[in-house]
């Protein structure tokens, strides 16, 4: 349906898979008009939240000195945004959904968990590390977790080439260099590549 114009009905007994080109530009065309509405709805219940979006990867942002009041958005926002799916017949999926905590604090943090059992939702422990777009970033914004995973994926990349060949058998030495160029140096230099990207952001704020 588009404004005055309605398509005949017809049946469809295909899927489309989310590595399919057109998943991200059917999922952008549906979800819209929800997180606009719902942009709507926290602005007039004056809620604090802030929504960034990148393909089906949505991101609330609540900023506070107290934990507590953060919290307290996120709890409301959620009882929005579970509204809102219902209307749509969508189903959220708690096990796709992470909560984070950053903070200035020296020591020890020990951020609340997120109790949403009220609104027949789970309760959320924040995680130790947060991933997004693949970056990882520990609740002080360094950057350690993020190289340690990489060097940790190369390292073992590299000990399961060794059973591509040996000097009897197998791939000869310049297929293992053409194998380790395309995939061990890909995996190692992104921590430094990603590195120079958060360096550039940082410079630029």
């Amino acid at each position: 349906m588009w404004n005055n114009f309605s398509s005949p009905l017809c049946n469809i007994d295909i899927s489309v898979r989310q590595e399919l080109a057109l998943s991200p530009i059917l999922s952008a065309l549906y979800l819209f008009p929800i997180f606009h509405i719902l942009e709507k709805h926290l602005k007039i219940l004056k809620i604090p939240i802030s929504v960034l979006s990148f393909i089906n990867n949505r991101l609330f942002i609540s900023q506070n000195k107290f934990l507590s009041i953060p919290n307290t958005n996120l709890f409301y926002s959620y009882n929005v945004i579970l509204s809102l799916f219902m209307r749509f017949d969508l189903i959220m999926k708690h096990s796709k959904i992470e909560v984070f905590y950053f903070s200035r604090l020296h020591r020890a943090f020990n951020p609340p968990l997120l109790d949403l059992t009220s609104l027949s939702g789970p309760i959320w422990l924040p995680k130790p590390t947060w991933r997004y777009l693949d970056f990882i970033f520990d609740h002080k914004l360094f950057f350690w977790s993020h190289i340690d995973f990489y060097v940790n994926k190369a390292i073992s990349t590299i000990k399961c080439m060794k059973m591509l060949g040996n000097s009897s058998r197998g791939f000869i030495p310049l297929q293992k260099r053409w194998l380790y160029r395309c995939c061990a140096h890909y995996i190692a230099s992104s921590c430094d590549i990603t590195t120079k990207f958060l360096f550039i952001i940082c410079s630029m704020s």
